[in-house]
């Protein structure tokens, strides 16, 4: 099965609400099942992106947050 194309956002040094914001300009462009990986590094932004997946229906597939660095992958609904 091929893997779903993915695209990656740079969110780093940008703080709330503006990951969010580039993430759902970012949604709106891709095709329901893509994937978009988001990379910040706002701590904040790993309930920010919980929120709003619960909120518009994408799918959260995967969080990892480190000391410094938060990756996000939402799949396009």
């Amino acid at each position: 099965m091929p893997t779903p194309s993915y695209r990656e956002l740079d969110t780093r040094g940008l703080n709330c609400p503006l990951p969010i914001l580039k993430a759902k300009k970012a949604l709106a462009d891709m095709a329901s099942g893509e994937l978009l990986r988001v990379v910040s590094t706002d701590p904040g932004s790993m309930r920010d992106f919980q929120a709003f997946a619960r909120q518009t229906g994408n799918e959260l597939v995967e969080q990892t947050g480190g000391t410094s660095e938060f990756v996000h992958v939402l799949r396009r609904r």
